[in-house]
């Protein structure tokens, strides 16, 4: 009989080690692209205009210079500056002023007095209110353009060596959560036997090291991220400090706490729930650990949402519940598919059952994806116009594309599934019972029965994985949920680089585009101003309140405050509320977020009906200084 020659593939053992690099290799050259091709993150604020314009040649010297933005800032003190054709600063140096009125928002420096001719350069850099830095420059002249020794740095804000960390460790905080939440869903939706698979344990908890160390690479270069573009400012004490006043740095801190829980989670999901025999105790811990991962998850999720672009624009009091869901089905989708490809390749005890279990949760995250997905679109995009014509609607149009693959190659793993049984898994069992024909003589060498012990351990287990890997159907099931793996890669960096694009719509607005869905159909801004004495050192100053649009419904709201020497003030405390007495309505108590020094707001302020509001003003100067002031305002 003619022997024939084996096939010169890899082997069973080394499939699993060749996928594993694989897409390892795809996850490299996917983050190596997007990174470096994706230059600075761009921000959801954008400079609108400013007096005198870009390359404006004005016959006498301005006594100020203005810029506009398309949404609210935070500024420092050298966020503005004017420079002379020598690169002398020719402004006072001095913490831009805030000139902000109704929907504009504004900022001025003060020029010196007798500037003479030439082209001045103006370099602003600031903080937009969904957390990322937004930096520029432009020139005017003054009597005509002359030649400027102004070498501005080429870096823009969020850039350089520091910007490249800081966005590795966002693109490595996202994949961690995915990681982190889709696996512990998959372990107590999908497979609970997975608790006591090392492998499965493995990737959870490196899920969850990945996201804790991104988050404090991100708290630590916070500072010099948004600043200075130095390492060495990471600890900065003083900039940390600032950091931690703003709400990015509020939502990594508690982040930092959630993770502390997540651990706990993490300790009884692979140790007492992996223990457990008895199946209705299993059964009421399984209830236990999924409201208490899944209030932790929520918690996790929405760090972004309270920072980033939901919490900003229109309609925030809805976008950021929805983009919770929508980060949460990412990772039960995303998550659970990496889940499942090493369950496939690196276990072989996972049955049909907890993959069709799997196909179902699958399903659901798709279904929120899409609704959550078409939400977000709408607010970010606005129009087909920027939906096609900037970058934004770009990246989400590649999205769509990507998660269209996704969904096609889903489709083939769903027909292997259905054609999935354990029929591999008896034979398995039977082929493991052989006859000990060796225990008389080694019941009197323990060390000899427990090395034999591990021997047939091993040969059983590769008995097992050698038939699960010549199952034709299970075989076809591993390769199309690699391809999905692969698609999710790419998916999850694309939707990662959306986070820290400026939305089409506020592009468009930005560039004189479509007017904004959130102009006011009736009503108008609200424009306050309070005096205030509380009685104490330093007590006295101004309140300035701005509600925008000033209609029913939601509301934007700034708060600034001036000392009595017309400079932005700091308080320990401030508070509000909204009373429609005419109505018995209120008071509805509002607590502002510190932006900068001398300025809070708050979004999504609810006014449910229009009338003659009474605003109440709490300002604490110190310890045991406070008054309460109000003031009547037509809202609506």
């Amino acid at each position: 009989m003619s022997a024939t020659a084996p096939h010169a593939g890899p082997s069973p053992i080394r499939r699993p080690l060749a996928a594993a690099a694989l897409l390892t290799a795809l996850v490299s050259l996917v983050f190596g692209l997007l990174l470096a091709g994706a230059g600075p993150a761009s921000a959801h604020a954008a400079l609108t205009g400013s007096d005198p314009a870009d390359g404006a040649v004005v016959d006498t010297a301005p006594k100020e210079v203005t810029l506009s933005f398309s949404e609210a800032i935070a500024v420092g003190d050298d966020s503005i500056r004017v420079l002379d054709p020598s690169g002398k600063r020719a402004d006072t140096d001095s913490e831009p002023k805030d000139l902000s009125e109704g929907s504009t928002v504004r900022y001025g420096v003060a020029l010196h007095s007798g500037l003479p001719d030439g082209t001045y350069t103006v370099a602003w850099q600031a903080i937009s209110a969904d957390s990322h830095p937004i930096s520029g420059a432009f020139t005017f002249s003054i009597g005509a353009p002359s030649d400027t020794t102004v070498a501005l740095p080429s870096q823009e804000a969020g850039g350089g060596p520091v910007g490249v960390v800081y966005d590795i460790a966002r693109y490595a905080a996202y994949g961690g959560f995915v990681l982190l939440v889709g696996g512990s869903a998959f372990v107590l939706a999908c497979w609970r036997g997975g608790a006591t698979a090392l492998p499965m344990q493995r990737l959870v908890v490196r899920g969850w090291l990945t996201l804790t160390a991104a988050t404090l690479v991100m708290l630590l270069l916070r500072n010099p991220y948004t600043g200075s573009g130095k390492f060495a400012d990471a600890f900065d004490l003083a900039g940390l400090q600032a950091v931690l006043d703003t709400k990015p740095g509020a939502a990594l801190v508690s982040r930092l706490l959630l993770l502390g829980a997540a651990a706990l989670f993490i300790a009884v999901l692979f140790g007492t729930y992996a223990r457990r025999e008895d199946e209705r105790e299993k059964k009421d811990l399984t209830f236990g650990l999924a409201v208490g991962g899944g209030v932790v998850a929520t918690g996790i999720a929405a760090t972004w949402a309270m920072s980033e672009h939901a919490s900003t624009g229109i309609q925030a009091n809805i976008a950021m519940p929805v983009d919770v869901l929508h980060l949460l089905a990412v990772a039960a989708w995303l998550g659970g598919l990496a889940s499942l490809l090493v369950a496939l390749y690196r276990t072989p005890d996972i049955g049909s059952a907890a993959v069709r279990r799997f196909s179902a949760v699958a399903f659901g995250s798709v279904v929120v994806l899409a609704a959550t997905g078409i939400y977000q679109s709408w607010r970010q995009v606005g129009s087909w116009s920027a939906l096609t014509g900037t970058r934004y609607g770009q990246l989400l149009i590649l999205k769509v594309a990507l998660i269209a693959v996704l969904l096609a190659v889903a489709w083939f793993s769903r027909r292997w599934t259905g054609r999935l049984t354990d029929s591999a898994a008896a034979s398995e069992e039977a082929s493991e019972e052989e006859p000990a024909s060796d225990s008389e003589s080694v019941s009197a060498d323990p060390e000899r029965a427990a090395q034999l012990a591990r021997q047939r351990a091993a040969l059983t287990a590769t008995k097992k994985k050698r038939i699960r890997d010549a199952d034709p159907q299970r075989s076809g099931l591993r390769r199309s949920v690699l391809a999905e793996a692969a698609v999710a890669v790419v998916l999850l960096a694309v939707t990662t680089m959306l986070t820290s694009t400026e939305p089409g719509r506020t592009e468009e607005e930005a560039a004189g585009g479509t007017p904004s869905a959130s102009a006011p159909a009736a009503g108008g801004p609200v424009n306050l101003k309070m005096p205030f004495d509380t009685g104490g050192q330093n007590g006295k100053g101004t309140v300035r309140i701005d509600i925008e649009p000033g209609r029913t419904g939601s509301n934007d709201l700034h708060v600034w405050i001036d000392g009595s020497n017309g400079k932005p003030m700091d308080v320990p405390e401030l508070k509000l509320a909204l009373t429609l007495e005419s109505k018995d309505i209120g008071p509805l108590p509002v607590v502002p977020d510190r932006l900068a020094e001398g300025h809070w707001s708050a979004s999504a302020v609810q006014i449910p009906m229009a009338g003659d509001w009474k605003i109440d003003v709490t300002v604490r100067t110190s310890d045991i200084d406070q008054v309460t002031i109000d003031k009547n305002a037509k809202i609506g």
